[in-house]
């Protein structure tokens, strides 16, 4: 290591960037932002073996440094959507907290490559919603390694599930026809509410609780995130009423986080109340999402003037630096906006140790872009994954 950083140094010195070995180069933009509140003009970023080992403000370019207008840590999805299919859904439960979301994951899908190339270098996978409590989500790098455990960024455990229309309308019956093998229920939104409530009821009753049930007592425990979609005002608060209800039995404190939560903006004293975190789906064009939720610009601005935490999401289907931009509109600062799609997103899921921010000793994940980030105009130019080129600015 210490060999690695005197050749950068040196590197750096001559006029030359580091020896191009995938993971190491040498960087130099007009303006640096953190996302930790410091801003770098005309710096230089020495990445080596993929990790981002020196910011040097105040000097001028090297020969062969990577050049941009700025430079931003990596984009993190924390609601990607990316999944292999209703097929990967466990249907023989309505509750399955021990599927992982390892087990959907394809690394040949080109949504990876799409992600990466418009900026995004972490992406929190999850189950498919269509079962109450689907699983076990994890964060992956977008580009990189070509195993799924080379691609993992270990952060915070969390259980995903859904409350509102999604399951009861995977249930459902199609003209007659059930939709699925089994005779699944709830079909209503109380009867997805009801599947929530009697399972950490039995859970934390249970004098022998099974392996299932123990991971929903570390949830009430605190040691696993519970990340609950929910679009709409009435899905938000069974959300919430349901943590409140586990606190008063004295089952435990959940670590809840809202995903999707698009008319968020209508209870912000319950969010703050409960200190719920909530990512925001994509603005919708028509005002109102799938799920018939309200959504504006503004939303994310209401959630900053209350104080609660918030981070953005595209989904898997939305540019991310485009929901930046729109948030922007709605009333937040870019330093806000970047935060929310960089470090917020990395400390909800945990792994804000590795990414989330342009620090020395955390992974290359970089975007070089061509002016100010967001702007209608500016685009990324080059993007880093663990120093690897994902897309070259060259």
């Amino acid at each position: 290591m210490f060999t690695s950083l005197i050749l950068s140094a040196a590197a750096a010195a001559s006029g030359s960037s580091v020896p191009a070995d995938g993971t190491s180069w040498t960087i130099h933009a007009d303006k640096v932002y953190t996302s930790t509140g410091k801003v770098h003009e005309s710096a230089l970023i020495v990445v080596d073996g993929g990790k981002i080992r020196a910011i040097t403000p105040g000097v001028e370019t090297t020969r062969d440094a990577l050049k941009a207008a700025v430079v931003t840590a990596g984009m993190i999805d924390a609601s990607a959507r990316l999944n292999s299919g209703t097929a990967s859904v466990e249907q023989s439960s309505e509750v399955t907290p021990l599927i992982s979301a390892e087990f959907g994951v394809d690394l040949f899908s080109p949504g990876w490559g799409r992600l990466a190339r418009t900026g995004i270098t972490s992406a929190f996978i999850t189950p498919l919603n269509q079962n109450c409590i689907g699983g076990m989500g994890m964060v992956l790098k977008t580009a990189g390694d070509r195993s799924v455990k080379g691609r993992t960024v270990e952060g915070a455990p969390m259980i995903c599930g859904a409350i509102g229309s999604q399951p009861s309308q995977r249930n459902s019956s199609a003209f007659g026809r059930p939709t699925s093998f089994f005779n699944r229920r709830p079909t209503t939104r109380m009867g997805v509410e009801w599947e929530w409530r009697k399972s950490f009821f039995e859970a934390a009753q249970a004098k022998e609780p099974d392996a299932s049930q123990k991971v929903l007592l570390d949830a009430l425990a605190g040691k696993v995130g519970v990340f609950v979609q929910a679009w709409a005002t009435q899905d938000i608060r069974t959300a919430v009423f349901l943590k409140e209800e586990m606190a008063r039995e004295g089952f435990g404190e959940m670590r809840l986080v809202i995903d999707a939560g698009a008319e968020a903006w209508r209870e912000p004293a319950m969010l703050v109340r409960t200190n719920t975190a909530v990512i925001l789906p994509p603005v919708p064009a028509q005002g109102r999402t799938t799920d018939g939720a309200l959504m504006s610009v503004e939303c994310a601005r209401v959630l900053r003037d209350n104080g609660i935490s918030f981070a953005l999401s595209g989904h898997g289907g939305s540019r991310l630096d485009l929901q930046a931009g729109l948030a922007m509109r709605g009333g937040i600062t870019r330093e806000e906006a970047l935060r929310a799609v960089t470090l917020t997103p990395a400390q909800l899921l945990g792994v804000d140790g590795r990414v989330g921010s342009v620090e020395a000793g955390k992974d290359a994940d970089l975007i070089l872009w061509n002016g100010e980030p967001f702007e209608a105009t500016t685009r990324p130019v080059g993007v880093l994954v663990g120093g690897h080129l994902a897309l070259d600015p060259r």
